[in-house]
């Protein structure tokens, strides 16, 4: 067993991510997350937050917008996206970790990007990473 020792922070740490897949099968990506302590960690959410709060136009009424599914479900894949690119440095899978296979990751299985997203916020909240 490891002594553990503080102050010793890593800059990244490794995990794997298990997948649902549509299949009914599970799959697995080990990702490498960028360490963040716990208050760093609801910092970087607290940017987050902050810079999404954008709203439309004052001169634009709210019934003026129309509504879009495809649009919606487009941004929150690239919302998705953005973020695993603010969390992560890599993946262990065939494609390159890059924004437009992240984006492709996101269209194609929403619920990986839940699940990374997910493994990392409990990893470093919850400090479990149960591999």
């Amino acid at each position: 067993m490891a002594k553990i020792k503080l102050g010793t922070r890593p800059t990244t740490f490794r995990h794997s991510v298990k997948v649902q897949l549509h299949e009914g099968q599970t799959g697995e990506v080990q990702m490498v997350y960028r360490y963040r302590t716990r208050t760093e960690f609801g910092a970087f959410v607290d940017s987050l937050i902050k810079s999404a709060g954008a709203t439309p136009p004052a001169s634009q009424a709210d019934e003026d917008v129309a509504f879009s599914l495809r649009l919606a479900l487009e941004r929150t894949r690239d919302t998705n996206a953005d973020y695993i690119l603010q969390i992560a440095e890599g993946w262990n899978l065939d494609e390159e970790f890059n924004r437009p296979n992240i984006v492709q990751m996101c269209d194609e299985l929403p619920g990986a990007a839940i699940a990374i997203i997910d493994a990392y916020r409990v990893a470093l909240t919850e400090g479990r990473l149960g591999n």
